[in-house]
């Protein structure tokens, strides 16, 4: 079992604006999908918010302030190391927003599955800046969405002195 991140975030850091991504990737949704298809996704639940409704062939974990909130497939918790303890054994835990839960789960995630888009974009809600002491990066190829034009690559981080 991995901790891992997967964020989109672009050259300055925002990944949100008014509780929403800022910018529509196909080939990143896709990509998010693939990973996180069969594995748990742990997110709050300003982000459960944001999506609507459980995200299909996962295991769902919210974490939220309010103990008896009930949530429709979905499991709920008060703390990301409930969440963690809770989670089916022998899956990958993907940490999927928003920045709070980003910021509890940096110390603990073994990796990063980033998306960088190559632009400085307007928004409210960041990711935090990552140290290089702590993590070396890995730049996948660089792409362009037809739609939007926006140019983006997958980045992976490890932790380092971890394998």
């Amino acid at each position: 079992m991995s901790i891992i991140i997967i964020v989109a975030q672009s050259k300055n850091g925002t990944i949100g604006v008014n509780g929403a991504l800022p910018w529509h990737l196909s080939d990143d949704l896709k990509r998010f999908r693939r990973l996180t298809t069969g594995n748990t996704v742990i997110m709050g639940r300003k982000t459960w918010d944001s999506i609507g409704r459980p995200l299909p062939d996962r295991h769902n974990i919210v974490i939220t302030r309010t103990p008896e909130l009930c949530l429709e497939g979905a499991q709920t918790v008060t703390s990301l190391e409930e969440a963690l303890r809770v989670a089916p054994t022998g899956l990958d835990q993907f940490i999927i927003g928003g920045a709070e839960i980003y910021n509890l789960a940096l110390p603990k995630a073994d990796s990063i599955e980033m998306t960088l888009i190559h632009k400085n974009v307007a928004g409210d809600t960041f990711f935090p800046v990552l140290s290089e002491e702590s993590w070396r990066k890995s730049v996948g190829i660089e792409q362009v969405d037809e739609k939007s034009g926006l140019q983006f690559s997958y980045v992976a981080y490890h932790r380092r002195g971890s394998s």
